[in-house]
């Protein structure tokens, strides 16, 4: 889909992959883009490489091996001088990795076939980390069993599409074998760049001039010209966004080998391609993600989190996420249904989120437009009456746009029970509460004007608040924990009902904070903090007032 963008001079938007803007649909083929969630494909080497070898580009002999046994074989059917073994997971590092089996390394080098057994069966079902994994690593279910070349040169390639151009690019650097973004800092000028013509791709002179720069020599200039052109009929074929090679290297026998490779795809050509899309494997992605994708929904798991967002569009989920932050909790997940969302869509969006065990709270935050209000609220209702699942979990709700006072009703009349919030701040703050004290990431706030105290004063303050951080005044607060400012109206909810005055008076920096007032506030502590789950709160506090 890319070439067809690049030769109709349609601009493209976004940053890490390539989007294309509602003004631009008309312009390509209306079947590549009605999937308005995608999954980017992640293949492992030895998928890569047998895409390679279809395109003609020199690659190591290899086998996959499920199980020990095909691992023998394929070792004495290579005979190959030396062999390589190496644990097929998508994360890098694996040369440094640990398998739960206790064996070290994910990569290992033997001359002898008979070695080959023991090896494998101290990765295969088991977990490897490294240090692009979690702490419990990924499981190992195939190996390669490849012939290991030795290699005399190392370079780098890769063929990319590139907006400053406007088309695809080759670049190429001599320092191969190591970190390309490490060159472009030490050696920004080691480091060549050939824009190539989208309608007719690169022609013999450039990729001959890109091999004499990559310091080839003699008949491997030729060689490793003929490989960039086969990679690059591979990078249009399968309708790549990247094609990487690192090392593309030069064996002692003068062979141009490709050794490791790494391939982008345009998502929005995968229509394109099924035989691509049987290559995923979904046992390496989270399974929320996976179920997500199956429904037509967009699901991103977070760390440490306990407030679920079900969102409607990518930047609301941004803003959704990052209010919950702003008032003390943090989200666990959210899940974008997108524009064109059914009323069964929601109710399987609901299980979803609640499949993590670490959601306390769903924040629903909508904005109706293709999808109404309505139509979320009824799948609302649907989901939480009628699904095999019951949702035990709080739900705050705010609804804004299309249909929005008749999703609103829709939901009153249900008598579920929902707390429906208009302003996005209020629900916010309404769905940290309900989270629970534990989902508060700090201590509770206590923020007056104490300018006015003394010093004994202020000593007192701090002794006797137990899990409370005093703050002298708003703008004390904001610079010093920004990122807690947002839960001070959301902790003190309790004392917006006993004494609004107090209330008003402690926001408000200009106005000055009694010192009578804030004794009164510090007879509340006790009954606050045990309702927020303070550790060991103050039975009583007693407090001398100014003589």
């Amino acid at each position: 889909m890319l070439r067809h963008a690049f030769k109709k001079n349609i601009p493209l938007t976004g940053v890490s992959h390539f989007r294309l803007t509602q003004h631009q649909f008309p312009q390509l083929a209306c079947k590549a883009l009605t999937a308005s969630q995608v999954r980017y494909l992640n293949l492992h080497e030895y998928q890569a490489k047998e895409l390679m070898a279809k395109h003609n580009v020199n690659v190591q002999r290899f086998s996959i091996a499920e199980s020990v046994e095909q691992a023998q074989k394929a070792a004495v059917a290579l005979k190959a001088d030396e062999i390589v073994i190496k644990a097929q997971i998508h994360a890098g590092g694996r040369g440094k990795g640990v398998f739960s089996s206790g064996l070290k390394s994910g990569v290992h080098l033997t001359k002898d076939p008979a070695k080959v057994p023991g090896l494998v069966s101290e990765m295969l079902g088991y977990k490897l980390k490294t240090k692009q994994t979690s702490e419990d690593g990924v499981l190992v279910s195939k190996v390669m069993i490849a012939e290991a070349l030795d290699i005399a040169k190392e370079t780098y390639f890769a063929i990319l599409m590139d907006r400053d151009n406007g088309g695809p690019v080759l670049v190429g650097s001599p320092d191969g074998g190591m970190d390309i973004e490490q060159v472009a800092e030490t050696h920004p000028d080691h480091i060549f760049t050939t824009p190539i013509n989208i309608e007719t791709g690169p022609t013999q002179d450039q990729t001959t001039d890109m091999a004499k720069k990559l310091g080839f020599q003699g008949k491997s200039i030729a060689d490793a010209s003929k490989q960039m052109q086969n990679l690059y009929d591979l990078f249009i074929n399968v309708d790549a966004t990247q094609i990487e090679i690192n090392p593309f290297g030069l064996t002692p026998d003068n062979r141009v080998v490709c050794f490791d490779a790494k391939i982008s795809f345009d998502d929005n050509a995968a229509f394109k391609h099924p035989e691509l899309q049987t290559m995923r494997d979904t046992t390496e992605e989270n399974p929320r993600e996976v179920e997500a994708q199956n429904c037509g929904l967009s699901y991103v798991g977070m760390d440490g989190g306990n407030i679920g967002c079900l969102v409607n569009g990518a930047g609301l989920a941004l803003a959704t996420m990052d209010i919950i932050q702003l008032h003390g909790a943090k989200p666990a997940n959210f899940l974008d249904v997108g524009g064109g969302v059914t009323s069964k869509q929601v109710g399987q969006a609901f299980k979803i989120l609640t499949d993590d065990k670490n959601v306390k709270t769903i924040l629903v935050n909508i904005f109706g437009g293709i999808a109404s209000c309505l139509t979320i609220a009824e799948g609302m209702v649907t989901a939480l009456k009628e699904g095999p699942i019951k949702i035990t979990v709080p739900i705050v709700v705010r609804l804004q746009g299309n249909q929005v006072e008749e999703g609103k009703e829709c939901l009153r009349k249900s008598g579920l029970n929902i707390t429906l919030r208009d302003d996005l701040d209020d629900a916010a703050m309404a769905s940290v509460n309900l989270a629970g004290p534990a989902c508060i990431h700090g201590s509770i706030p206590f923020v007056a004007d104490c300018t006015s105290l003394t010093q004994t004063q202020l000593a007192t303050l701090d002794s006797v608040i137990h899990g409370v951080r005093v703050y002298t005044n708003i703008g004390d607060y904001r610079t010093k924990d920004p990122g807690a400012f947002g839960c001070l109206k959301s902790l003190m909810w309790d004392v917006v009902h006993y004494n609004a005055n107090l209330w008003s008076t402690c926001l408000d920096p200009e106005t000055r904070c009694s010192w009578h007032e804030m004794m009164h506030y510090l007879e509340m502590i006790p009954k606050i903090a045990a309702s927020y789950g303070v550790p060991n709160p103050p039975a009583q506090v007693l407090v001398n007032p100014p003589q």
